[in-house]
């Protein structure tokens, strides 16, 4: 049915590196189906350093704040903490999502999850860290730095 309809997505986001990364660019599409929603991602422009010390493997989460602006510190404050509506122990946060996994500066994933409906995350941020989730750590897995960010907003058939 997904892909036989031409679904166009419910929500999606312009990823874009931080300061000091600024070669990372991308976009997020979220599509709500099947009592979920369908997360297709592509990064790319990821610096092979990055890579390298990560094994390729990058933290990927929804957070709960609305705006991918920080400080000096952390260029991403304001993009919260990991999006849990229901107050439950990392890693069953409703916006962690499996680590992406880049090659030669390029990341591309697709994922289902029960989690949350695209509706439920606009206004949300979603979050590129330069280390993998270690699915065990409190409160958010240990992914390290945040490199990318993007604002969740509602798609628009002019934004294609």
């Amino acid at each position: 049915m997904f892909l036989e309809k031409k679904m166009q997505p419910s929500a999606t986001a312009e990823i874009k590196g931080s300061e000091k990364y600024r070669s990372i660019r991308g976009k997020v599409d979220l599509y709500d189906t099947y009592g979920g929603t369908i997360l297709v991602a592509a990064i790319y422009g990821i610096p092979g350093e990055i890579t390298e010390k990560s094994g390729g493997f990058h933290g990927f989460h929804i957070h709960d704040g609305g705006s991918c602006t920080g400080n000096v510190s952390d260029p991403f404050a304001e993009a919260g903490q990991h999006y849990n509506p229901k107050k439950l122990p990392h890693p069953e946060h409703a916006g962690d999502l499996p680590p992406i996994l880049s090659s030669n500066g390029t990341a591309w994933m697709a994922v289902y999850t029960t989690r949350f409906y695209p509706e439920e995350v606009i206004g949300k941020t979603i979050i590129l860290h330069d280390k993998p989730d270690d699915f065990h750590s409190q409160p958010s897995g240990n992914s390290g730095e945040k490199i990318a960010c993007g604002e969740i907003v509602v798609w628009d058939k002019d934004m294609r």
